[in-house]
């Protein structure tokens, strides 16, 4: 079988199988998807220093991964170390953040970002301005408290970031929502249907560029 690798850059393996789960539900037949985790760092990135050190961790885990794979995701939101794997691999990286905000900014809509970890406001921010999409964005709602205890009770955890989505759209207007962060991914997937603009999960996001980018690669060669 023919597999992506996702490289989670949160140290948690719990995490890691978390993401794995959401990705192979993406998947067509004959594609798998492999999970690696980071070997040191905090369980959840939360800030921008963890994130910068985060970057070198990602390459090293694509290094221990050795080759053969299709693709690659890297599962944080900050998208930390992708433009170091882009350089060095042959194949198709993608980064949840740059997925998710380029399928919220279809058409023109106008999004935010709802998320648990005020400390990456910025560097979400400097993702799309990276993106080119600072126009389109209308910035991040967060949650109350603090972040790795919320992610820690499931169902507070999506409660708490419902409250933020309903903000991006009452009040800044946003025409479709990310839910900002890979460990955040089981939640994402449960408040996808439950507004009525749509709510992006990161990690499907990415799924569905890799495939788009793994089938352009297909077609040139």
């Amino acid at each position: 079988m023919r597999n992506i690798l996702l490289i989670n850059p949160n140290s948690s393996e719990a995490t890691t199988s978390m993401m794995v789960g959401i990705a192979a539900n993406e998947l067509p037949d004959g594609l798998g998807v492999t999970g690696v985790t980071a070997r040191r760092g905090p369980s959840m990135i939360v800030n921008e220093a963890e994130l910068s050190a985060a970057a070198p961790e990602v390459e090293h885990a694509w290094e221990n991964a050795g080759p053969g794979w299709q693709g690659i995701i890297v599962s944080a939101f900050g998208d930390p170390g992708i433009e170091r794997l882009r350089r060095a691999s042959e194949v198709p990286v993608v980064g949840i953040c740059e997925a998710s905000m380029r399928e919220a900014a279809q058409d023109g809509r106008r999004f935010g970002v709802a998320t648990v970890t005020p400390d990456l406001a910025a560097a979400i921010q400097g993702r799309a301005d990276a993106l080119g999409l600072s126009k389109l964005y209308t910035g991040i709602r967060l949650t109350e408290g603090d972040p790795r205890a919320l992610a820690a009770d499931p169902a507070a955890l999506e409660e708490a970031l419902a409250r933020a989505v309903s903000r991006c759209i009452e009040e800044d207007g946003a025409q479709a929502v990310i839910i900002g962060g890979g460990p955040l991914g089981q939640a994402a997937i449960g408040l996808a249907g439950r507004f009525r603009v749509p709510v992006i999960a990161p990690i499907p996001a990415a799924v569905r560029r890799l495939l788009l980018q793994m089938d352009e690669m297909r077609a040139v060669l």
